[in-house]
């Protein structure tokens, strides 16, 4: 490695790393490939979602082949680096994180980078990172607008200190306001930047704002947040409600008329309930996902029983479905 802020030594320390993303879309596919690239060792990817054909234009690790197979993106991504690197680890996991399975699913790596699309488990990630103090990396993409901050528990602000409520309301997703992949792509090039610093042992050198810009108004600010800020109820008063499941919904909207439904501890035997859903439309599967369509709608069934509604955003409407099709 040539670069003098990394040279040999730091080459070698990211060859040590283990990182976790958490979400592959957009900027989480982004962030893997420059990651991977880059030669982190040892990538764990959290992915709760399949490829589909409209994610192409803006998910980069992505292509045809995988949305054709309908590929959880966690299994895509890790057969697309392996490809171009090959010495490193790739841990795909197909979940959503959750607190029940978050201690299990970030454990023993150095720092997160947040991949994901939603409030909901980024107040859940950073109430775990303060409370282990473990770095992590919040990252944001949409229309022609990106936004990025590093959190170093006990040595600057977090998510909480900068934001104390989640946002309320409707807001723009890449589903309806689109995405220029160049501002995906500046937003992960800067975070993955920022993770390499921390990996290499350039901590001193990452910054210590809260950044964001609009490359379509050629825009950009930045908010400081180089400390804590006192009466955090988060990592000032260490009261950690996202991990504790406060509020936490059993069915979330999940963007693209969908809902998904969290059922934990009900194993698909995905043959088996083939059989008994070919009456009422059509069904293909692989080894990670089923999609099932009785019309008008879509659902797309994980081995851990967790279910996508596409077709609506009544949360009444895709329980009764999955209730019909799957279970009570």
């Amino acid at each position: 490695m040539l670069f003098p802020g990394i040279g040999p030594e730091g080459q070698r320390k990211l060859a040590t790393a283990r990182v976790a993303l958490v979400g592959c879309g957009a900027t989480g596919s982004a962030l893997a490939s420059l990651l991977a690239r880059g030669g982190v060792g040892s990538i764990r990817i959290i992915d709760r979602d399949y490829v589909e054909p409209s994610n192409l234009q803006r998910q980069s690790l992505f292509d045809e082949s995988d949305a054709s197979q309908s590929l959880p993106k966690a299994i895509a991504a890790a057969r697309q680096i392996s490809a171009f690197n090959s010495e490193i680890v790739i841990e795909p996991q197909v979940a959503d994180l959750v607190p029940a399975n978050i201690e299990v699913l970030l454990d023993g790596v150095q720092l997160i980078l947040d991949g994901t699309d939603n409030f909901e488990t980024r107040y859940l990630v950073n109430d775990f990172s303060v409370k282990s103090s473990l770095p992590w990396i919040y990252t944001a993409a949409v229309g022609s607008y990106g936004i990025t901050l590093n959190v170093l528990p006990g040595k600057t602000a977090c998510l909480t200190c900068l934001f104390p409520e989640p946002p309320s309301g409707t807001f723009e997703t890449c589903e309806t306001a689109g995405i220029l992949n160049s501002a995906v792509n500046l937003a992960a090039s800067i975070a993955a930047t920022e993770a390499i610093k921390l990996l290499v042992g350039a901590e001193s050198q990452m910054r210590r704002t809260l950044l964001s810009f609009d490359l379509w108004r050629n825009e950009h600010a930045e908010v400081r947040a180089e400390n804590p800020r006192t009466g955090c109820q988060t990592c000032g008063e260490r009261d950690f409600i996202h991990l504790a499941g406060e509020g936490r919904a059993h069915i979330t909207l999940c963007g693209r008329n969908s809902v998904q439904i969290h059922e934990r501890h009900r194993p698909i035997d995905f043959l088996e309930i083939s059989q008994r859903l070919r009456p009422h439309g059509t069904v293909r599967h692989n080894d990670f996902v089923l999609k099932f369509w009785p019309e008008p709608y879509e659902m797309t069934l994980f081995p851990d029983g967790r279910a996508i509604i596409k077709g609506t955003t009544s949360a009444a409407l895709a329980r009764s479905l999955y209730a019909r099709y799957v279970g009570t």
